[in-house]
């Protein structure tokens, strides 16, 4: 048991928002960071999206979510939904 524990704790957990819920137990995280720019400086926002697997169909978009890497599900999902950090008013 104490074996497993270890294993899962090297598992990436990101924070993201998400942006899409149009498939079933399928939503679509999207993270977004500020990179400074090497030759002039301005700092640009990255994103990079993440469709995790929300077995329950429980988030809304505009759910601030926290998801953690995970054996492929499909051919472009491999994150699962952990737990809430701040959901919408509906």
């Amino acid at each position: 048991m104490a074996e497993e524990t270890k294993d899962r704790s090297r598992r990436k957990v990101m924070t993201g928002t998400v942006v899409s819920t149009a498939m079933r137990k399928t939503v679509v995280a999207q993270i977004e960071r500020l990179v400074k720019h090497q030759e002039y400086g301005k700092y640009v926002r990255h994103r990079s999206r993440f469709k995790v697997h929300d077995e329950k169909n429980e988030c809304h978009v505009g759910d601030v979510i926290r998801f953690m890497e995970t054996r492929p599900l499909s051919k472009d999902k491999c994150w699962r939904l952990l737990d809430f950090i701040k959901r919408v008013e509906r």
